[in-house]
């Protein structure tokens, strides 16, 4: 299976394509401005994820993570702060992004049947909302209802979608102070990767299995 993963030149996505590349599986990394083995991607242009179908050519993908995302927000205050470039900054990577990169790819998706892991935050659930961080929990609740459409519209091709939380994790993100590592959330997700079927397409879920409320 052929593996391709979107943002892994740092944190969350770095471990997962360590994990795989470690593993002995054929996997595909991205990067905005790549370096060594990664592949071009800027997910916030049309253009770059055309590009990136045209590079690979029809080779059947057997599984998407759609992990690149940012948390322009962090910080901002709600008198004078999340000015209207942080949205469009925000959505056009956490939530077009994703659309555009899955579009691009679904000729890929569908030769292999494959799967889509859609690495969301457990900041996107309605029913976890303490405040604050406006930007990134709307898009990350807009990547989760983006997965769960999705997860609809692609069963009849036999693709199966997956939404999952990473955790907290200590990455540039997520800061030294997060409960575990890249290394950690990597071996957890890859796991619940492996568990994704058309039976359980549409989940929201965590890095150790346990279900996120919506």
């Amino acid at each position: 299976m052929t593996i391709l993963i979107t943002g892994a030149n740092r944190g969350i996505g770095e471990a997962l394509y360590a994990h795989y590349r470690d593993a002995g599986a054929a996997v595909f990394g991205t990067a905005r401005a790549p370096q060594g083995e990664l592949l071009p991607l800027d997910v916030t242009e049309p253009a770059s994820a055309k590009a990136l179908a045209r590079r690979l050519n029809g080779l059947p993908i057997g599984l998407l993570v759609c992990n690149a995302g940012i948390y322009p927000d962090k910080g901002q205050t709600l008198d004078e702060g999340y000015r209207a470039a942080l949205w469009a900054q925000g959505f056009a990577t956490n939530v077009t992004g994703v659309f555009l990169t899955i579009q691009a790819l679904l000729p890929n998706l569908r030769a292999a049947k494959g799967k889509i892991a859609i690495i969301s935050s457990a900041m996107a659930s309605d029913a976890n909302a303490p405040g604050g961080s406006y930007i990134y929990r709307a898009s990350k609740a807009a990547a989760l209802n983006l997965g769960r459409n999705l997860a609809r519209d692609l069963a009849a091709d036999g693709i199966s979608v997956g939404i999952y939380h990473p955790g907290w994790v200590q990455t540039a993100m997520g800061g030294p102070g997060a409960e575990i590592t890249p290394e950690q959330s990597a071996a957890g997700l890859a796991a619940r990767f492996a568990a994704l079927s058309p039976a359980t397409s549409g989940c929201f879920e965590g890095y150790d299995g346990a279900p996120c409320p919506f």
